[in-house]
């Protein structure tokens, strides 16, 4: 498995806007296209004080899952113009760890 990691920051004021358009806009669009090995998307926020930091973590089966979403140079970021108008600056790149161990508890 893979997870794929990538960061948000906005300014206090645009956070609310950032996160209607992730969850309204972005997260669906990625859905509507069905990627074979697609497992979760997870989206996280982080108050830090003059700014917000949004953290989306997906779990893919495999690398080659996760070009059949984003092309052949797969760390390079899925940032929608809508999303880019409101974020202050984002990884350019995202990160592609190996998942070794995950254990589900409860």
């Amino acid at each position: 498995m893979i997870c794929r990691i990538w960061r948000g920051w906005t300014t206090r004021d645009n956070a609310d806007a950032y996160q209607s358009i992730v969850l309204g806009q972005v997260i669906p669009g990625i859905e509507a296209m069905k990627i074979p090995g697609l497992r979760h998307i997870d989206v996280m926020r982080a108050d830090l004080g003059e700014e917000i930091r949004f953290t989306t973590l997906m779990w893919f089966d495999n690398l080659d899952a996760v070009r059949a979403f984003i092309g052949e140079d797969y760390a390079i970021s899925h940032v929608p113009a809508a999303a880019r108008a409101v974020l202050a600056r984002f990884d350019e790149r995202a990160a592609h760890h190996e998942v070794i161990d995950r254990r589900p508890q409860g």
